[in-house]
């Protein structure tokens, strides 16, 4: 039942604020909605976590469920949307919206949406969640964005959209290869497809998947995006949505299509390696704090890519765990650069400097976040790269282990170094006329990132909750996805 409620909650709220008309009613009702949401996570994952399952008669004719479960994998998704939902509210609570029941409606839906993509075990279910998720961020980048938002969101739709439809293409035709014709996730991992059907069925999903993520080179969306989306739709955009991309590589793809991936992976590493050498050194040239953000995404997005083709238990543990963290340090940063903008009206490096001197409070939560962000001991991105490299170097279906590591070892060299660099201009050396009257962050602003410290030292410090949590769902991905018996039966 708790699997229904994360979706049922924000839905129904969702769609409830479309016909509230006042606009403190319009907020207080949606971080409600949030709150409980969160609180329901909560308990899920304190009291009820064996009872994160849910299925009931959908569509009869075509064999498809109304099926949920929470693993591991898709638990830990979750309470980071629940967690994240309300932070974002509370953070952009002062920021003003045309139509603020619209807004904050479609915000909630796309919560709805992203629950049940992290809970589906119905493909057909899967991608009419995939599609939930998705149209209400459209529609906010579209009405709500930048001066550029048309021809952005355009782009945005464009790439999105033949992503959705070559997936929807290879969803049903495994389906009607399927024992008894079954969209059920068990269904698909037993459909017993040929090489040559994996191999282009392969390409149709990895290509969704990677432009969600993104991977290079689908990601040219993205940082145009991140830049002209209202800040609240960049949060759930670069914290939330990116994850969905990640967790159908490793609850679709690879299952679903062992052998392929098998024969694909290190072609796909070399993609995510050359994009995170690529986006970090796009990362290094920025001046706007905003893009220099949204490609240490995508670096960050490329080595989870890399790590989940290794197809190690490690690897696939600490892809599970950085998806939850970076979750976390993206929310953070994001927050950051918000509160920069709002309190000197750009978010342009070279105009900003000596911000430490007026605001010590924000230095001191940037500073840790900065740290997360690179990976630093004690944060919560240590655990999971630390993972992510020994699964890749240990890796026995890659015969290029260590040619990956090495590449991305050098993402994260630059990554330190952009993340660092923007830091050292922006909040240290002497104010300017911009930065000299600017003042410390308001008490609820420390609260939302006090929250998000927490998160970070939680994770970091003591992470062995989080590890036993995907231990289960990473056994089960690798079992499903051993190649040496398919190639066996192919043979034969």
């Amino acid at each position: 039942m708790i699997a229904l409620l994360l979706i049922l909650v924000p839905l129904v709220s969702g769609l409830a604020t479309f016909l509230i008309k006042k606009e403190e009613q319009v907020r207080t009702w949606s971080l409600l909605a949030a709150i409980i949401t969160f609180i329901i996570a909560i308990l899920g994952v304190a009291v009820y976590t064996t009872n994160w399952t849910f299925r009931a008669d959908w569509m009869g004719l075509l064999n498809s469920s109304f099926s949920l479960k929470g693993d591991g994998m898709g638990i830990m998704l979750c309470l980071l949307t629940a967690l994240c939902y309300p932070v974002i509210f509370l953070s952009t609570w002062t920021t003003a919206y045309k139509k603020v029941n619209n807004f904050f409606g479609l915000m909630l839906l796309a919560q709805a949406g992203l629950m049940g993509v992290f809970l589906a075990m119905d493909a057909l279910l899967f991608y009419f969640f995939w599609e939930l998720a998705l149209i209400p961020v459209y529609f906010i980048c579209s009405q709500w964005g930048g001066e550029k938002r048309i021809a952005v969101t355009f782009k945005f739709f464009i790439y999105t959209f033949i992503g959705s439809l070559l997936m929807l293409v290879g969803i049903l035709y495994v389906y009607s290869h399927t024992p008894g014709h079954s969209f059920d996730i068990e269904a698909f991992y037993k459909s017993g497809l040929s090489m040559k059907e994996q191999t282009w069925l392969f390409w149709l999903f990895f290509i969704a998947f990677a432009v969600k993520m993104p991977i290079f080179p689908f990601h040219t969306w993205q940082p145009d995006t991140y830049q002209q989306s209202p800040t609240a739709a960049t949060m759930v955009l670069s914290a939330l949505m990116v994850k969905m991309g990640v967790l159908g590589l490793l609850r679709w793809l690879l299952p679903v299509f062992p052998i392929a991936s098998y024969l694909n992976g290190d072609t796909i590493s070399l993609l995510a390696v050359t994009g995170i050498i690529y986006a970090s050194l796009i990362a290094m040239r920025q001046d706007d704090m905003k893009r220099l953000v949204a490609y240490s995404s995508i670096a960050h997005i490329g080595l989870m890519c890399a790590a989940v083709f290794a197809e190690d238990k490690s690897a696939l543990q600490g892809t599970m765990i950085q998806m939850f963290s970076h979750g976390i340090n993206i929310l953070g940063m994001w927050m950051v650069v918000a509160i920069i903008e709002r309190k000197f009206g750009t978010v342009k490096i070279s105009a900003l400097g000596g911000i430490a001197q007026k605001a010590p409070a924000l230095t001191f939560f940037f500073v840790i976040i900065a740290f997360a962000n690179i990976a630093l001991p004690l944060t919560n991105a240590f655990i999971g790269e630390f993972l992510m490299f020994k699964g890749i170097l240990g890796s026995k279906v890659s015969q290029n282990g260590i040619w990956i590591m090495a590449a991305a070892g050098v993402g994260i060299i630059l990554g330190a170094v952009y993340t660092l660099r923007m830091g050292r201009k922006v909040f240290f050396g002497e104010t300017n006329t911009l930065t000299e009257k600017g003042t410390d962050i308001a008490f609820h602003e420390k609260a939302l990132l006090i929250i998000i410290i927490g998160a970070i030292l939680i994770v970091g410090i003591y992470p062995q909750p989080f590890l036993n949590a995907v231990d289960q769902t990473s056994q089960s991905i690798l079992k499903n996805s051993d190649v040496l018996p398919m190639l066996m039966k192919q043979k034969h």
